[in-house]
């Protein structure tokens, strides 16, 4: 299929790093050569391939530290690859203008870092910024957005709250909206649940179920594999080691497998139509 019908293609991407040295280390590779103190790099992702078309959702499953968060920010381009390409649309996203790039994707981070007041309104209004001109300010049809985003993450009534006042929660949910005021075609969503109570997990994974039904695509970090059978259609495993396993919910998401990627034994149960694990 032409790559140009996908959201989203990872065309063997790879992605390393090297290892901390000590000033005292460095000396030393200067002194005798590199070669005498062995690999000092480590592979977090190794030939990783797939894609997206519209209204798909991939599912990142794996343990703390895997390399999840890794891979979405090269897919965001924060990162650049070792190896491979990210093509956005058919196209190599590291040739796509930063502001168009911005109206196609959008990154969701572990956190969010205010170190300047602002008012939530205006945080969210910030999704904005790619589609205006240099010189242009926002208009109502801009402030329309963003007002309905509050609204469906459940934050109206707080345009004129300070960022710095909200919970753990609200600034997730802050964030959330900030991104549907983008309006991208893809949304990477790393841990997007995280400092969620129950409730608001399953409103904002309902909401991102409503983006894909109008056609986005989604790549979401999830770390409960009942939640990534419920609301993806694929499934990456990250194991850790640079390599991973890609298939359908039904293909990787199994007791064996789970209790492998994990190093816990799990069970999986059925009620009412709806996937869970256990951890025995």
């Amino acid at each position: 299929m032409s790559s140009e019908l996908n959201v989203i293609e990872a065309q063997d991407l790879s992605k390393g790093y090297q290892l901390f040295l000590s000033p005292a280390d460095r000396l030393r590779q200067m002194l005798f050569g590199a070669s005498r103190f062995g690999n000092r790099s480590f592979s977090a992702l190794s030939g990783v391939s797939f894609s997206l078309q519209r209204g798909e959702v991939l599912g990142l499953v794996g343990r703390n530290g895997a390399g999840k968060s890794t891979l979405l920010s090269t897919l965001a381009g924060l990162r650049e690859p070792s190896a491979g390409c990210v093509l956005l649309g058919g196209e190599d996203s590291q040739l796509i203008n930063p502001r168009i790039a911005a109206t196609r994707r959008a990154w969701l981070g572990q956190f969010q870092s205010d170190p300047f007041g602002s008012s939530v309104l205006e945080t969210a209004l910030t999704g904005r910024h790619p589609h205006l001109g240099r010189w242009d300010w926002e208009s109502e049809q801009d402030l329309r957005i963003a007002r309905e985003a509050l609204l469906a993450v459940g934050l109206h009534g707080f345009e004129t709250r300070d960022i710095q006042t909200l919970s753990g929660g609200e600034r997730q949910r802050l964030a959330i909206a900030t991104l549907l005021t983008q309006q991208p075609k893809l949304f990477l969503l790393d841990e997007p649940l995280a400092h969620l109570d129950l409730n608001h997990q399953i409103a904002v994974l309902d909401l991102f179920h409503q983006q894909r039904l109008a056609g986005a695509a989604l790549i979401s970090v999830l770390h409960e594999p009942a939640l990534a059978w419920r609301y993806a259609d694929k499934i990456l495993l990250v194991n850790g080691d640079g390599h991973t396993a890609l298939g359908s919910r039904e293909e990787m998401l199994t007791e064996e497998r789970l209790s492998a990627l994990y190093g816990h034994p799990l069970k999986r149960f059925s009620v009412d139509g709806q996937v869970g694990f256990l951890p025995l």
